[in-house]
């Protein structure tokens, strides 16, 4: 009998006979095994406490699941790894990815090993991973010092229906502001699907802002039923957002993101692309073109591994097309 087969039940008899003082040789005999078995088995897996049966087969377990982990990340599976990972798909995503798209199971600590190995090698995959930070958040109570936007609806009058993301059609918007308030970014975000439009602007005007908005969603209209934004004075020109867009236009509590998490989450992502210091007046159509197409093309585990585009639009990207 090889090695490879030996049970728990065969370890116990290991383990009692040991205790009983029989020699490795003498264990071998009784069971009809070789002694080179016997003795692989005892240096292998034993423990701090000696050899353990229960122990070393947990151990012989996770030695055969490492091995077979091996034999599936070739190395057409850890080229199409980096492919994801160069993508800013986090090891998560890329599991999801390659599970639902070419079949390989691997779970992502097996994608961060992979990492810390290429960067152990003076490779830079680590350096696509994404390192999330604190969001800041004021206290309780703070005073509301912000100016005042005419004729807002409280999210308290919002549909429950929003709440639950059922339907497509419900949004979340914000602003991303560049070093030294130069250049601004409009973010929407479709809450059931994460579809995500990006709206480079060439200032925070309430004007400029809604002009841009209307511009660049007027094609989605249909697909717009309520938006909720945060209270910044550039949205005072909700109304005629709301009327260019036919939608029902809404907004949370001052001081709190968390009523809009989910915009507030994919401006952490964008930051990924622009970090905080970026003069947001140099960056192009293009760049946030790219960030868009980046963000809509990824997998979600929260989406069951689907991405916003296909979730919004019905369409797969292959990411690992040449």
């Amino acid at each position: 009998m090889s090695y490879n087969q030996l049970t728990e039940n065969e370890r116990y008899q290991i383990y009692i006979l040991k205790k009983a003082g029989h020699s490795q040789l003498a264990i071998a005999e009784k069971m009809e095994w070789s002694p080179s078995t016997i003795s692989r088995e005892l240096r292998r897996n034993r423990g701090l406490r000696g050899y353990r049966p229960g122990q070393a087969q947990k151990l012989s377990s996770a030695r055969r699941h490492d091995a077979y982990k091996a034999r599936k990340v070739t190395d057409e599976v850890r080229g199409e790894i980096e492919t994801l990972l160069r993508q800013e798909l986090s090891p998560q995503q890329v599991a999801d990815y390659l599970r639902r798209h070419t079949g390989v199971c691997l779970h992502h600590e097996t994608i961060y090993q992979l990492i810390y190995a290429d960067k152990a090698n003076g490779g830079d995959l680590y350096r696509h991973l994404r390192v999330a930070s604190k969001p800041y958040r004021k206290r309780y109570g703070s005073y509301d010092r912000r100016g005042k936007i005419k004729n807002r609806v409280s999210i308290d009058e919002r549909p429950a229906v929003v709440d639950r993301r059922s339907r497509i059609g419900d949004w979340e918007g914000d602003t991303i502001i560049g070093k030294g308030r130069k250049g601004v970014l409009l973010t929407m975000v479709e809450r059931k699907t994460l579809y995500t439009v990006i709206v480079r602007l060439t200032g925070k005007r309430a004007d400029l802002l809604a002009a841009a908005a209307i511009e660049h969603l007027a094609s989605l209209k249909a697909r717009i039923k309520t938006i909720t934004l945060d209270n910044g004075l550039e949205f005072s020109g909700h109304e005629d957002i709301a009327k260019g867009l036919e939608a029902d236009i809404y907004f949370a509590h001052p001081y709190a993101s968390w009523e809009r998490g989910i915009n507030e989450n994919t401006n952490g992502l964008i930051r990924q692309y622009f970090p905080k210091g970026t003069d947001l007046s140099k960056v192009t159509d293009e760049q946030v073109q790219f960030v868009m197409d980046r963000l809509n093309s990824r997998p979600r585990a929260t989406r069951g591994g689907r991405s916003p585009n296909e979730l919004f639009i019905g369409r797969r990207d292959d990411l690992l097309a040449a």
